[in-house]
């Protein structure tokens, strides 16, 4: 970036602007923000149509002024655009620059769409002046009220620098509530629940967090319009890496525990609906981390809805027989720990029942999800419908009730249940006593279909048990509370019979785009197929178009009727010279439950060819400086190349570089270089080094910018990468990537104290990095130092005293960042002294001198921590200290 259009005031300057400002705020100044609400945007997924260097759109809504995006330079029209997560009702859009930068115009409008895919106008094109003087380089938009859930900024001119730039994007108004929507942060917390904003992807203003000790609870206050079941759906986050569990209430009764699914990560969030029977009137739900749940989940969010879930068709408990007693028990029993079958007495079973015939009715579970309770060894859930019988789960010994189950993903009409035992006859008989549980697809709270009932299991009858079930269901569930020939539950085969109950299934026949054979500067519609091949209508959802590994857009899809097809588009732009295996994925978040969900991905069998443009493309290509790492000093020559890298020659003339030096942390220039090379050049071709000037080298580090003047036969869509950065480092030793601050040069106070050099073994001093130290003895001592550059770690080299004993103390440094307490680094002294002799040192004070005294900590910040120089004030990191230590260097 060139600091002729960006760089800051003198200090004084900024000093009296920042004065101005907090005057002209405190006389109301500045526009209004919309008081019906706050930031919708603070947050929330934020994409642009480029970005420049570094300056990326998560930068836009981060809530640091200080912080921005820039598009790509020179290739207007851009623009950046913010998704609310839900539709909201919105009036006014704020739009900020970094207050120190100077006065520009910004030519932009303002769009809405509910869908991302069809935008209006919200404020028709217009030019607007960000000044610092006069409100802060803050803009306000005010238009009607509009429901839209993205909102999008589109650029076409800014007088300040060839690019779109916003330090933050604000949206103001008031979210849109559907009915029978309750908002987390809106019901009661307690027991340490809370609201946070620090995730992204929430509904309403916050989501609530805190579900880390047991009594976390969210009540939320509804209203049923009459007595009876309602679905209660709540959207919630969780990335423990497995599912948590927390208890709901009705109304202060306990009804069930409820398991939340482990998600992709704390932006992401799913929905967990449970059947709630609810009164008349006023009602309350909490969610509510008990005892013996597991906690740690965010909650967004509650939808209640009419119930449409069917009952269970009760099912008869087969008719009992008595069962004959094995004469003979092998001797070998195959579980985990060696069990001796005891001889049985008459036990009465359900009768057999014949395996459903070949038909229309079929195995649904084989290959399925399955999952138990738990389970012993090798002997996992999997191996329960593997479609092996020498293979099979068995639990953990001891631990009733066991369960399996396995999930069909989609509702189906159960005529049966089978359960197997390996046939072979070192398995002995024995008697499992077995519950059969299921729920259908719009609900995950299992009820009894079979009653629990006592089946044998004989090898001389084939080892295998079939229970009648007459139920639509899509999760069955084994339960297990009793086996006389193991201590837990086994199966072989777990099999589901029955038939698939009607739903949709989604599918993509086709990928298509338009223009059949673009170029660079074509923009291009992808296009898909999607087809219903299921038994019923779906809903609607979504396709995701991929280019490779990248989503490159998204389009929605309609209700489809079963064997109805429909066409989607996107419009993706236009994109580089390449191949491209384009692909689509319809209803990837699995919003529809489908008869199969496995066959929503459709990949081209050709590829999408985006051909180059008949265009000269210069860049810059050999840059090299002279020494080629020089020190503090030394006379530094500097040299470039052109080369065109287009489909046809440049035009001739001169072809003008300008090398611009400027300071690593600060962006502060240092050096503008130039040069030229006169003549043609021809596609592919790179000229010789054009010689650009000298510089004195100055121990640091810096940025070497080169820039190729656009050519007359380069199109706009080859223009963006004639800039090209270097970094260049000046000193001595390698070029690490973190800064160090020796603590002896920082600032101290509250009766820290700076100790004399020296080079004493075990000393403080003669053992630190500088062979100097800052001892911190006094609370509120303190240690102070100015950021050369943004980071967000901490290291900290400490010594503090070690017990008398040898094995350490504790200490705490607590840290601030502008006077504000901002974090603490835990310090000890456990793993440091040592003592005695250079070659075989001890850990006990007896043994002798002590020689090794130092240790490091680290700590991360909650946020980026930015450069001094990139804000109004200086940014100060003072440390201070509760119980004495030394410190020798902070680095990040």
């Amino acid at each position: 970036m060139s600091t002729g259009t960006k760089a800051y005031a003198k200090r004084h300057m900024r000093m009296y602007i920042l004065i101005v400002l907090l005057i002209t705020g405190q006389m109301g100044i500045f526009p209004a923000v919309s008081a019906a609400a706050g930031n919708l945007a603070q947050g929330k997924s934020i994409t642009a149509s480029s970005v420049g260097d570094v300056y990326t759109a998560g930068n836009a809504n981060d809530g640091n002024q200080g912080t921005y995006w820039e598009s790509a330079s020179n290739a207007f029209p851009q623009w950046i655009k913010v998704d609310l997560a839900a539709n909201s009702s919105v009036n006014q859009v704020v739009l900020k620059l970094p207050s120190g930068w100077e006065s520009r115009t910004q030519t932009l409008s303002v769009q809405g769409s509910t869908n991302d895919s069809s935008y209006s106008n919200l404020a028709a094109s217009s030019s607007y002046v960000f000044n610092p003087a006069a409100g802060g380089n803050t803009v306000t938009i005010n238009f009607t009220a509009a429901t839209a859930r993205y909102i999008k900024i589109n650029f076409t001119a800014n007088t300040g620098w060839p690019a779109a730039q916003i330090s933050e994007l604000e949206v103001y108004g008031s979210a849109v509530t559907t009915p029978g929507t309750y908002e987390a942060e809106a019901a009661a917390l307690s027991g340490g629940a809370k609201t946070n904003t620090d995730h992204s992807g929430y509904t309403g203003s916050a989501f609530v967090d805190g579900y880390l000790a047991q009594g976390a609870s969210t009540a939320f206050t509804v209203t049923a319009g009459g007595a009876g079941n309602y679905d209660a759906s709540i959207r919630y986050a969780n990335a423990t890496g497995s599912a948590k569990t927390i208890s709901i209430y009705v109304n202060g009764t306990k009804i069930r525990q409820t398991a939340l699914p482990n998600l992709a990560n704390w932006d992401t969030w799913g929905v967990k609906s449970e059947t709630l029977t609810l009164n008349a009137g006023t009602n309350t739900i909490a969610y509510k981390y008990d005892p013996s749940d597991s906690g740690n989940v965010n909650l967004d969010q509650l939808v209640l809805t009419a119930s449409s879930t069917p009952t269970a068709s009760p099912t008869v408990a087969p008719t009992i027989a008595p069962t004959p007693v094995p004469t003979v028990a092998p001797t070998a029993t195959p579980t985990p720990t060696p069990t001796v079958a005891p001889t049985p007495t008459a036990t009465v079973t359900p009768a057999p029942t014949a395996t459903p015939t070949t038909g229309p009715s079929s195995n649904l579970a084989i290959g399925k999800a399955v999952n138990a309770s738990s389970s012993v060894f090798t002997f996992v859930p999997a191996n329960a419908n593997d479609g092996d019988v020498t293979t099979y789960w068995e639990g953990a010994g001891g631990s009733y009730p066991n369960t399996l189950s396995v999930n069909l993903g989609a509702n189906a009409y159960i005529t049966s249940v089978v359960v197997k035992l390996n046939p072979a006859s070192v398995w002995a008989t024995r008697t499992q006593t077995i519950e059969v549980l299921g729920h259908n697809q719009n609900n995950t709270s299992f009820s009894t279909l079979v009653p629990a009932a006592a089946y044998t299991f004989n090898p001389a009858t084939g080892n295998s048990v079939t229970i009648p079930v007459t139920a639509t269901a899509s999760e069955l569930q084994l339960k297990f509370t009793a086996n006389t020939g193991s201590s837990a539950g086994q199966v072989a085969e777990f099999q589901i019979f029955g038939t698939p109950a009607a739903n949709p299934d989604l599918t993509i026949t086709g990928v298509s785009w338009n223009p059949a054979a673009p170029v660079e500067t074509d923009n291009i519609t992808l296009s898909a197929v999607v087809k219903n091949t299921g038994t019923t209508a779906s809903a609607a959802t979504n396709v995701n178009f991929y280019l490779g590994a990248a989503l490159a857009g998204t389009a929605q899809v309609g209700t489809l009727a079963a064997g109805a097809s429909g066409n989607v588009s996107v419009n993706i732009g236009a994109k580089d010279a390449g191949t491209y295996a384009a692909s689509a994925k319809v209803d990837e978040s699995n919003t529809v439950i489908e008869l199969n969900e496995a066959n929503n991905s459709y990949t081209s069998p050709s590829s999408l060819t985006v051909v180059p443009v008949s265009s000269s493309d210069l860049i810059a290509g050999a840059v090299s400086w002279s020494p080629g790492n020089p020190a503090g000093g030394n006379i530094v020559t500097f040299t470039a190349a052109i080369k065109n890298q287009g489909t046809t020659a440049s035009s001739g003339g001169a072809h003008n570089i300008t090398l611009t030096l400027t300071d690593a942390a600060t962006n502060a220039v240092i050096k503008t270089l130039t040069g030229s090379y006169s003549g043609v050049i021809n596609s592919g071709v790179t000229t010789a080094p054009v010689t650009l000037g000298t510089w004195t080298a100055v121990n640091g580090k810096y940025n070497v910018k080169t820039q190729i003047a656009v050519d007359g036969n380069e199109l706009p869509v080859k223009q963006a990468n004639n800039t090209e950065t270097r970094p260049l480092f000046i000193g001595r030793g390698a070029n690490m990537p973190y800064d160090m601050y020796e603590a002896e040069d920082g600032v101290t106070g509250g009766g820290a104290v700076k100790l004399a050099a020296n080079r004493n073994i075990g000393d403080l001093a003669g053992e630190a990095s500088g062979r100097r130290a800052v001892t911190l003895n006094t609370t509120g001592s303190y240690v102070e130092f100015t950021t050369r550059a943004s980071t967000n770690t901490l290291v900290t080299r400490f010594s503090i005293p070690d017990s008398a004993s040898g094995d350490g103390i504790n200490s705490t440094l607590n840290i601030y960042v502008n006077g504000v307490f901002t974090k603490s680094i835990n310090l000890t002294s456990k793993y440091a002294w040592l003592y005695g002799s250079e070659t075989s040192p001890g850990n006990s004070p007896g043994a002798g001198s002590p020689r090794h005294i130092y240790d490091e900590a680290n700590i991360m910040f909650d946020s980026t921590i930015p450069a001094a120089a990139r804000s109004v004030c200086r940014r100060m990191l003072p440390i201070r200290h509760s119980m004495p230590s030394t410190l020798s260097v902070w680095s990040r």
